[in-house]
């Protein structure tokens, strides 16, 4: 071989080692413990109808600083089935939809970025209109750095209020999930990520509105079905960088929650998650330990 070709070769090969060494391989999932939490179908069930004491009676609950997975984490199935029946808090339930999805959480972290693996059996199809026609699935989570109040306590239930689109009490349809106060400058927002089964991904935040695009975490997000198994895994650099990035580190512990929406739904009709903590390196509901 010419000596120029051998050069070309070599710098190609460290070149190669240089890019693998940017793109650390995904967690061995395997080794990595799951957390069992089932997404719930939530209804009509506002951060406003949770804290009015009237009809929920975990609000003095949230008062004395009792959080809402601390006294509903083992009950979630059932609730969802109140609401997605129409019992309670569902003036339109759709027949046959699903009142809850087991979902198996797995988080670790490299050094670098954060991987978050979410795993369910897809349930049976409701036959309900297809509000969302390109999506038959999409995966969303929120991180909150401690310092939305109450976010501790009720997880992404700050950013659901009863006057955002398709609630019964909207009055304009273009009203998007929020934060009461909220904003980037004063650091009273959440970090936001998704997932959508077409293929799109979104990196953004929810302030005193949502906005869906702005971040730089986002490494990769992926998901596939195999058999009747979603499988989603979000790749995110533990230093974000961007606009709504929530910065991580080992030893940091922030509020984390998720949402499918499953069966193409659209807007409220998705299936939620209880407010949950998420440790790098440090105890949390859900640790994700260095590989």
């Amino acid at each position: 071989m010419q000596p120029t070709r051998i050069a070309f070769a070599a710098a190609c090969a460290l070149l190669a080692l240089g890019s693998s060494s940017a793109f650390a391989a995904a967690p061995d999932w395997g080794k990595v413990p799951a957390r069992k939490i089932t997404a719930f179908y939530p209804g009509t069930s506002p951060m406003e109808w949770i804290t009015k004491g009237t009809e929920h009676g975990g609000a003095r609950a949230l008062r004395k600083g009792e959080s809402c997975a601390s006294c509903h984490d083992e009950e979630t199935a059932d609730m969802g089935k109140k609401m997605a029946t129409g019992q309670k808090l569902e003036p339109a339930p759709i027949k046959g939809k699903a009142a809850a999805i087991p979902v198996n959480v797995q988080a670790a972290h490299d050094g670098t970025n954060l991987y978050l693996r979410f795993s369910w059996k897809q349930p049976a199809a409701s036959g309900g209109d297809k509000m969302d026609k390109d999506n038959q699935v999409k995966l969303a989570f929120m991180l909150e750095d401690n310092k939305v109040p109450g976010a501790n306590l009720s997880g992404c239930w700050e950013t659901c209020h009863s006057d955002a689109r398709t609630m019964p009490d909207a009055k304009d349809d273009k009203k998007t999930k929020y934060v009461k106060d909220g904003s980037l400058a004063s650091g009273k927002f959440y970090d936001l990520l998704q997932w959508a089964s077409k293929g799109g991904k979104h990196d953004g935040y929810v302030a005193d509105k949502r906005v869906m695009d702005g971040g730089k975490a986002l490494v990769e997000a992926k998901g596939e079905k195999k058999g009747d198994e979603w499988v989603v895994v979000f790749t995110r650099k533990l230093a974000g960088g961007g606009e709504g990035d929530v910065a991580l580190a080992a030893g940091k512990t922030v509020n984390f929650g998720f949402a499918i929406h499953d069966d193409w739904a659209g807007g409220r009709y998705h299936h939620v998650s209880l407010g949950y903590s998420l440790g790098i390196d440090t105890k949390g509901d859900i640790t994700a330990a260095k590989q």
